[in-house]
């Protein structure tokens, strides 16, 4: 039986780097406070912790008094830049620079939108921190919309600007975009009503799926690693098992059946970009022992 290891699963760059950043304060310091989870993962975060990382919420923050807290990629609203000032926090910020231009994006739309009274619709899902982020830079004022069910927040026969999170689906943010083309001409019967789409998908996660699709039709069983909270991982899993019903999804090596491999020749394992390598590694050498 051949196991393959997908050369393009793993962390993007962003998530590289906030680790990265962690594991050179924590080798100082041995210490270090993260506002939330640095990385969709509990085995990886799990093994920061083991290295004196401490993971806190909003209100701990309001707390916390002259210290350091790690910004993770997902990006942080306003209020959290403001409240580290005021308890003089040193902030690693390690907010992914995609995001960054995104908030950057989402605040200068908002701005220009509210003054033609219309709204800013956010394709993403509701209370994740990136998107809890990117509210942020509308003063809460954002509609957040995770499928064609929750366009009944939204007016049609007012100006659009939307915008993604930016681990979306392409194919799903493309099919929600022609929704709203379909429900504006209804409500207006005209195109003078103005909806500008931002197309703010990273492209280093969004080219994932084709590749993913690929992989999974060129092995008999595919092995999804990661964590259950991960947004990106769930969209990708969905990838995989359109092209092969033999997906499974685990998020540890202890997950794995052994009936799954049976008359098996070709086993491929990939999993999102908060998956660490050497968790695909030990999935591996499970599944070789089997």
């Amino acid at each position: 039986m051949k196991v393959t290891i997908d050369k393009y699963s793993g962390f993007c760059f962003g998530v590289v780097y906030a680790i990265e950043m962690a594991e050179e304060e924590l080798s100082k310091s041995g210490e270090l406070y993260c506002l939330g989870d640095i990385v969709h993962n509990n085995m990886e975060v799990d093994r920061l912790s083991s290295k004196g990382l401490k993971i806190i919420n909003q209100q701990q923050l309001r707390e916390l008094k002259n210290c350091k807290v790690l910004i993770r990629a997902h990006g942080e609203p306003p209020e959290t830049y403001h409240t580290a000032i005021k308890n003089n926090i040193q902030l690693l910020d390690a907010s992914c620079p995609v995001v960054l231009k995104l908030q950057h994006t989402i605040k200068e739309g908002y701005e220009e939108i509210r003054k033609l009274d219309g709204q800013v619709i956010i394709f993403g899902k509701e209370g994740h921190a990136e998107v809890q982020g990117l509210l942020g830079q509308t003063g809460g004022n954002a509609i957040v919309i995770s499928g064609e069910d929750d366009l009944e927040k939204v007016d049609f026969t007012a100006p659009i600007y939307m915008y993604s999170q930016t681990t979306k689906s392409p194919k799903a943010f493309s099919d929600l975009q022609q929704e709203i083309i379909k429900r504006k001409k209804i409500a207006n019967n005209t195109d003078s009503v103005k909806f500008i789409v931002n197309d703010t998908l990273c492209r280093q996660v969004s080219g994932r799926e084709p590749q993913l699709k690929e992989f999974a039709k060129e092995n008999d069983i595919i092995i999804f690693v990661s964590g259950k909270k991960s947004s990106n991982g769930k969209m990708l899993f969905q990838s995989c098992l359109k092209e092969n019903s033999k997906s499974y999804f685990i998020s540890t090596k202890d997950e794995i059946k052994t009936e799954w491999f049976t008359e098996i020749s070709q086993v491929g394992i990939c999993g999102a970009t908060s998956t660490p390598r050497w968790l695909m590694e030990s999935v591996a050498k499970k599944i070789e022992q089997i």
